[in-house]
């Protein structure tokens, strides 16, 4: 038998997983470099987002392994926002609750997507 080609995830799954890292990505160097940054004149903790570079080439490919994967990494940057916008004040909490609010958003939409592309079950009769 020959397999079938893996289907694509639903697009509004695959293009909210795509849009939230994108914003993810922009979020973490803006605001590190000069919106809210640790120290004046920007921060080395813009290097957070390099590791959000992984998963966007598997997410541009429609790789289910890359959707897999990339929830757990995920977890890390809600952890970071939560946590900053419980100790942060001002833009810097704002901006942290804007971090976890996309984190959510990418993680739901990479589980489901995940789901999507999944094989499918044999049914039990």
């Amino acid at each position: 038998m020959s397999e079938t080609p893996a289907a694509a995830p639903p697009r509004a799954l695959y293009y909210g997983a795509l849009g939230s890292l994108l914003l993810l990505i922009a979020l973490c160097l803006a605001w590190e470099i000069w919106l809210a940054p640790l120290r004046p004149g920007g921060s080395w903790l813009m290097l957070k987002a390099l590791p959000l570079l992984w998963p966007l080439f598997g997410l541009l490919r429609g790789r289910r392994r890359t959707f897999q994967w990339s929830s757990f990494l995920i977890l890390a940057y809600f952890t970071e926002g939560v946590t900053r916008a419980w100790s942060d004040t001002g833009l810097s909490s704002r901006l942290a609750l804007a971090e976890a609010a996309l984190s959510v958003v990418f993680f739901l939409c990479v589980i489901y997507a995940a789901r999507a592309l999944g094989p499918k079950r044999a049914r039990r009769s």
